[in-house]
């Protein structure tokens, strides 16, 4: 499920930004990219993290802003620099090399002459205002995931109840197709043919004929399958996968439906029911 969070906490002399993101996946894929002074932590992130996560594709980041005037100007080592001017006058006499025209331009190039090297300790200060923008922004992003669960619950009620009406359309026309389909018989035999047939047989014929074309097996399935989904639905988290395989079983019974109807209204309530399954088989991916 797609979710987002993000945090600060404010020390003397930086920000800290914790951000996380995550996407639907069918595994938990966690990447993160942290400031080396935090990196040490990278275990105890990851496992907050999957305290709270079950799955999906999570992007974590943890990055230092300085604040104004905190930045330090970058020491020259004045020790080196020295060094460096007595070998290349020493260069020059003994090679017969003329000496630099810009002696600070030349030096100041050279390796290791401007370098910043801080070495920050971690304090148990810090690490607890940090940890506590980490896990900020994990509530954060839950929060979210919540809200979006919320949108997509209300979206399947939406559908299922959508496809209860349809199927309820369906059983005006049962009987209407079952006339249809014995007018067309008799209408063949005795106009087109133009024969003679025993009327007993006829029927015995067409009730082994319109038993073939019973929907009322796949009608009752659907109908529990409709209601299963929403009681998984309601039954709690980590039920994603459940309610995708629910959606594959409500798709077989439209499928049959469809194929036995015989009579063009049904057939175009198929149609809107699939359209209506199709957009909750979409959604399910979303859903933990």
């Amino acid at each position: 499920m797609t979710g987002y969070g993000k945090a600060t906490a404010e020390l003397p002399d930086k920000k800290i930004n914790v951000e996380i993101k995550s996407l639907n996946s069918k595994a938990m894929d966690l990447f993160t990219r942290i400031a080396p002074a935090y990196r040490e932590k990278e275990i105890e992130i990851r496992n907050e993290i999957s305290k709270v996560l079950e799955r999906g594709k999570v992007d974590f980041s943890l990055w230092i802003e300085k604040k104004e005037g905190t930045e330090g100007a970058t020491p020259i080592n004045q020790a080196l620099v020295e060094g460096y001017y007595k070998q290349i006058q020493n260069i020059s006499k003994n090679l017969g090399i003329p000496v630099p025209t810009d002696w600070f331009q030349t030096l100041l190039r050279l390796p290791d002459v401007m370098t910043k090297t801080e070495i920050q300790e971690l304090t148990e200060e810090e690490w607890k205002m940090v940890h506590a923008a980490v896990l900020e922004a994990i509530n954060n992003l839950v929060e979210f995931r919540k809200q979006e669960g919320a949108a997509l619950e209300k979206k399947f009620r939406e559908k299922i109840t959508n496809i209860t009406h349809l199927l309820e359309t369906v059983t005006p026309y049962e009987k209407e197709r079952v006339e249809r389909v014995k007018e067309r018989i008799t209408d063949a035999l005795e106009k087109t043919l133009s024969v003679d047939y025993d009327k007993n047989r006829l029927e015995q014929e067409l009730i082994y004929y319109i038993e073939k074309l019973d929907v009322n097996e796949e009608k009752q399935r659907l109908n529990n399958h409709l209601k299963y989904f929403i009681s998984t639905m309601e039954s709690g988290n980590g039920q994603g996968k459940k309610l995708g395989f629910i959606a594959q079983e409500m798709g077989r019974e439209i499928n049959t439906l469809g194929s036995k109807s015989n009579h063009a209204e049904m057939q175009k309530i198929v149609v809107q029911m699939k359209d209506e399954l199709e957009q909750i088989k979409e959604q399910v991916l979303n859903v933990m």
